[in-house]
């Protein structure tokens, strides 16, 4: 995976300092890519803000990391606000420009896949910008995801309207038993 006679890629947590990093790889999807439908790319404070808000809600926030040098990022997020959904997270998974197709978003998926299921969430949630997105797809579908649907045309980017892949997996028991919080 990466560069020959480079380090190995390792996923850790994220910490305040890799948020440089975390927002240069963000800006440059935004700017020129269709993985997220926001249009103006948010400021370091803004990232750093977010992430904040993500580890509030206990939900992990990890990078990958190669010879010190973050390479991609991802993290839960809740799903939706209303309490049915509590047990249900959305995935986001980022990975520098130059990095694609080395393996780092798998090495990112499948541990936040772990660190979730080990936290007790049931469900998780893909929204993947565009569907001509075989990259994330494949991606999500090698990791056991299923399509769920897609929503067209909901996303004006980059001068085309733009369609949403809506793909999900289970998590630990995922519906095969009744979750052991309040969620009647």
């Amino acid at each position: 995976m990466g560069v020959p006679g480079a380090s190995a890629v390792h996923v850790r947590g994220s910490l305040e300092a890799d948020m440089r990093a975390v927002t240069e790889i963000y800006r440059e999807q935004v700017a020129h890519g269709l993985a997220t439908f926001e249009t103006i790319p948010p400021d370091l404070d803004e990232m750093t803000r977010r992430r904040a808000a993500i580890l509030a809600a206990k939900l992990p926030y990890l990078v990958a990391e190669q010879d010190g040098i973050v390479t991609g990022f991802a993290y839960a997020a809740p799903y939706r606000e209303r309490a049915a959904y509590q047990l249900t997270v959305e995935d986001s998974v980022y990975v520098a420009s130059d990095q694609r197709g080395s393996g780092i978003g798998r090495l990112l998926l499948s541990t936040l896949i772990e660190n979730c299921s080990e936290s007790g969430y049931r469900q998780m949630v893909a929204v993947i910008g565009d569907s001509a997105n075989a990259a994330s797809i494949g991606l999500h579908a090698r990791l056991g995801f299923r399509v769920g649907g897609v929503l067209p045309s909901v996303g004006f980017k980059l001068g085309r309207w733009v369609d949403t892949v809506l793909m999900s997996r289970p998590l630990g028991d995922g519906d095969r038993t009744k979750p052991q919080v309040n969620a009647d």
